[in-house]
């Protein structure tokens, strides 16, 4: 499968620049979660490049969800997990974003990222058998600051 993807520059403050990125030709499904976590990595920094900090976090979900698709990605959005409390299954939580099934987004616009974060996103992992997932916030004035890994028995 190769795919086109079509992306945002800024070039001035308010002049925004269509460019279009070509992919190389991969079966999604076959990437390990680090490899979707570099995608999923250079969307965020391109959504915040263009945007920067301020909007709501559903804006950068809504954002972020359309273009790891345009990517060829499997995703799934505020995609309610089940957790079985004796014997009943509920429904416990909703994943910001699941990518191919590996990689579990919490997605934070923030000022400051508390502990719980990242204490909520391991926790989700467990849920969803999931061994890799981001913290990303997009509040964060430079975004490498913004994303942490959090992981659930994934070997580096």
């Amino acid at each position: 499968m190769t795919a086109t993807v079509l992306g945002l520059t800024q070039r001035r403050k308010d002049a925004k620049v269509a460019t279009v990125f070509s992919l190389a030709s991969v079966e999604s499904t076959k990437l390990t979660e680090n490899e979707l976590a570099k995608v999923v990595v250079d969307v965020a920094y391109r959504i915040h490049r263009t945007y920067g900090p301020g909007l709501f976090e559903s804006v950068y979900h809504a954002v972020m969800v359309h273009e790891l698709r345009r990517r060829g990605l499997q995703v799934k959005s505020k995609h309610s997990v089940p957790l079985i409390w004796e014997g009943v299954q509920l429904d416990a939580f909703e994943a910001d974003i699941i990518v191919e099934d590996k990689l579990v987004l919490e997605l934070k616009s923030v000022e400051e990222v508390a502990r719980v974060h990242k204490k909520q996103l391991l926790t989700y992992l467990r849920l969803t058998n999931c061994r890799l997932g981001l913290l990303i916030n997009f509040g964060s004035e430079f975004i490498k600051d913004g994303i942490s890994r959090v992981v659930n028995g994934l070997e580096d």
